[in-house]
């Protein structure tokens, strides 16, 4: 093998050693963005299958980084250990069951003999992660306020997630179990951070998109009481409502964070805002809101945008190589 073939066999390898978990976080904004279409085709009456595409597109991404990491954990698991003892990426690794939990989401619509199967993986996963994340948070690692920030919202969103798909499943008690942990630790998780953020040092440029993810919570809590509550209640309102508060204190922050330079944590933007997405056009369709309808038509066309902006800048920066480097 000649000396250039070695380098670029190097060169592939290290790339493959530095395959980070957060790029499950590009399978989440994609899954996002399939669902949000999904939701929106049926609201706002459109013929387009647009949602049936993106619905290809996000399993072959998902199958892409799956095996990428597979095969990472398979041949450099010291890397791999590395990143679960990361303070900060630690909570990403959730981000694996939770691609597969919208997975099943989006199964369900389309092909439901193999949302089940989907669903029991991602949420068998989610739990034995959420488990493990926890018990490192509560372990004797040496966590400082520096290491907290917004995505540690991870794990508790992934939990609160399972019901969208579980209750059409047949599932409601398992559903409820996940729920109930994934929103008492959003409690918990929403002061200790808000805490960080008023009180301590600015989060370092990387991590100011993960900002984003206050969205997240609520507006999936919304969806996922209106599967397991069956309908629109106070507490539902609440959710709802709280999610869209959280959008405008973010959309404080989106001119300062849009003039960062691009990192694989900007795919923070993507799900939280697909998730508000879908709430508003749930909201929409039970109560026959015109105005949640046309927000969240708006909503849907700027997610798309943000989304494809991402698409090409992670792209732009796969044939940089200026992702898959040590940090």
């Amino acid at each position: 093998m000649s000396t250039t073939a070695e380098t670029e066999h190097g060169s592939r390898e290290g790339r493959l050693a530095h395959f980070p978990v957060t790029f499950f976080a590009t399978v989440m904004g994609m899954m996002g963005l399939t669902l949000a279409w999904h939701v929106g085709e049926q609201a706002l009456g459109l013929t387009l299958p647009v949602s049936h595409y993106l619905l290809f597109a996000s399993s072959a991404l998902l199958a892409a980084v799956a095996a990428l990491y597979a095969t990472k954990l398979l041949t450099r698991l010291p890397m791999a250990a590395a990143e679960w003892r990361h303070p900060v990426r630690l909570a990403f690794f959730p981000t694996a069951s939770i691609s597969l939990i919208l997975l099943s989401v989006a199964l369900l619509g389309q092909y439901p003999a193999l949302a089940e199967p989907v669903w029991i993986a991602g949420t068998a996963l989610q739990g034995i992660l959420s488990l493990l994340v926890i018990a490192d948070w509560i372990g004797h690692r040496p966590f400082q306020p520096i290491h907290l920030n917004a995505a540690w919202f991870i794990p508790p969103v992934g939990n609160i997630l399972v019901p969208v798909a579980g209750v059409p499943l047949g599932h409601p008690d398992i559903s409820w179990l996940f729920f109930s942990g994934g929103a008492l630790f959003w409690i918990v998780l929403l002061t200790l951070v808000m805490n960080r953020l008023t009180f301590h040092d600015p989060l370092p440029s990387r991590l100011q998109p993960t900002l984003v993810i206050l969205i997240a919570p609520p507006a999936v809590g919304f969806i996922s009481w209106m599967r397991l509550n069956g309908g629109l209640d106070s507490l539902a309102m609440f959710f709802l409502n709280a999610a869209y508060v959280f959008a405008l204190i973010v959309a404080t922050q989106l001119p300062r964070i849009l003039r960062l330079p691009f990192a694989l944590s900007f795919w923070a933007l993507s799900f939280p805002l697909a998730a508000l997405t879908i709430a508003t056009f749930l909201y929409a369709t039970t109560t026959g809101s015109a105005v949640h309808l046309w927000l969240g038509g708006g909503l849907l066309a700027f997610l798309s945008v943000v989304i494809a902006g991402l698409v090409g800048r992670t792209l732009l920066a796969i044939a940089r190589n200026e992702i898959c480097q040590p940090e």
